[in-house]
């Protein structure tokens, strides 16, 4: 036994064992202290999410929520951008639509802001993969009414919003509005969808800390990125069905 050892254990004596035991806590915890090593560093391991290490962590989770609905992406989609995870995930799709606020996509069929989307006929979509993109729109109630209007009855809304993460390069301090929790989700889509809202989040300290890092998801286990700590985590899916009969 070293001296200080000694010293503490002697000092110990002279404690209740309440206190002898929080001391002793205290001195396990500092014998196996956090083992920080790459993250020790004030800028993010990747600038550009984690793609040029492998693929996101967030899109694990992304992913793993549209491939769990692949069966609500059917008949007419409406899709953010591009049709990337229609054709990937949908079941049944007749035709496939993409909304973007930008004109110069050449891959949008729809331009229109989505919290503006009036001249924008309604019911005419089964589904709407609606992923990472509330968080850039300051209007964020108009965008979901919008969203619900486009939808058929019985259409199916696939929503994803981060809960944790960095600003987005291209929109940073001026259009990068939001960040969710489960609970305002509960709140924002129930108001508009009523009692057909199901609302998941995923992910844990681990995953939201490499996601902020840059970390790609094939750096960690598929253990850790399937646990689930309600505290922590990294981003909220929302699956959101337009009531009333199909046409």
């Amino acid at each position: 036994m070293n001296i200080l050892a000694r010293l503490v254990e002697a000092a110990s004596r002279r404690l209740d064992p309440e206190r002898r035991e929080q001391l002793f806590r205290r001195l396990r915890r500092l014998r196996h202290p956090a083992r920080l090593g790459s993250l020790r560093r004030t800028a993010p391991l990747s600038e550009s999410w984690g793609f040029d290490r492998g693929t996101p962590i967030d899109r694990y989770y992304i992913e793993g929520f549209l491939e769990r609905h692949a069966a609500d992406i059917r008949g007419t989609v409406l899709e953010v951008a591009n049709a990337a995870y229609t054709m990937r995930f949908g079941r049944g799709v007749e035709r496939s639509e993409v909304l973007d606020i930008k004109s110069d996509n050449a891959a949008a069929t729809i331009v229109a802001d989505l919290s503006r989307a009036d001249g924008v006929p309604g019911e005419q979509f089964d589904c709407f993969i609606l992923t990472q993109t509330l968080q850039l729109i300051y209007n964020v109630d108009a965008a979901v009414r919008h969203a619900h209007r486009l939808l058929r009855p019985g259409g199916v809304l696939l929503v994803t919003v981060p809960v944790i993460s960095r600003l987005v390069p291209r929109y940073g301090l001026e259009s990068d509005f939001w960040r969710f929790t489960p609970a305002s989700c509960h709140r924002l889509f129930g108001d508009v969808f009523g009692e057909n809202v199901e609302v998941s989040s995923f992910g844990n300290a681990l995953t939201a800390i490499g996601f902020l890092a840059g970390l790609a998801h094939e750096e960690l286990r598929r253990s850790e990125l399937d646990a689930h700590h309600a505290d922590f985590p990294l981003i909220a899916c929302v699956r959101a069905v337009k009531s009333g009969v199909p046409a």
